[in-house]
């Protein structure tokens, strides 16, 4: 048994071109040796080569779901426009296609399983390689979509639908989002107006929501403000 051991101890120590750290299940382990033309994805559990040169890259990527947000101002149709709150979970299922638009991600002489020093890159990666496409599919889709006609449940779909086209080619894969506009005070109140129009003449009442209307418009807004006690 003891012989085993040194063996071992030896072999760790003595092999120039690999090291003993193995790739870590929870994350996507890729190495470089052509300062990130090609690469190589290290299955979990096996041994990752040590190499040395600046050419040497080694980077982790997260191999479970990440959420990420956006915030954005987009233009429906009649050039009404509205503030995006975006939020989304998204996975990177194929690691090799995602690096090619992420190489900034690698750097040299880093280990294999650490993925922490990745983090702040990785926001990075989102606004280029995700939020750029999904804001400009949505401002496309948006472009002559009524904002009083703005249903969200169909809108998500049709756009996680076409974001998912365009983002599998680089690796990643939108699991949900979700994709909450809003407009400004006056904008919405004109939203509330149209959509009460629209019920009174479906009952035949368009005179009696036209004076509703007029009587709310000429209504004096009055704003409580309580002071905190001292």
């Amino acid at each position: 048994m003891k012989k085993v051991i040194l063996l071992l101890a030896v072999a760790c120590t003595a092999m120039t071109f690999q090291s003993c750290d193995r790739a870590q299940a929870n994350v996507q382990t890729l190495i470089s040796d052509d300062c990130g033309q090609t690469w190589t994805l290290i299955n979990p559990g096996d041994a990752i080569p040590k190499r040395i040169g600046a050419c040497a890259l080694k980077t982790t990527i997260p191999g479970s779901p990440m959420v990420g947000e956006s915030h954005f101002k987009t233009t429906f149709a009649n050039n009404v426009k509205a503030q995006i709150d975006l939020d989304y979970e998204y996975v990177i299922d194929d690691p090799l296609a995602f690096i090619k638009d992420a190489k900034y991600l690698a750097s040299t002489n880093t280990e294999g399983d650490d993925v922490s020093g990745n983090s702040s890159r990785f926001e990075s990666a989102e606004n280029s390689i995700i939020d750029k496409r999904i804001k400009d599919i949505s401002r496309d889709l948006l472009n002559t979509l009524d904002i009083v006609d703005f249903d969200q449940s169909e809108f998500e779909d049709t756009l996680l639908t076409s974001v998912n086209k365009q983002l599998k080619e680089r690796g990643v894969h939108i699991n949900y989002l979700s994709f909450v506009p809003e407009p400004s005070e006056q904008t919405a109140q004109a939203i509330d107006v149209a959509t009460a129009m629209r019920i009174y003449q479906s009952k035949n009442m368009e005179d009696v929501g036209k004076q509703v209307m007029s009587n709310k418009a000429g209504a004096t807004k009055i704003v409580i403000e309580t002071q905190p006690k001292q």
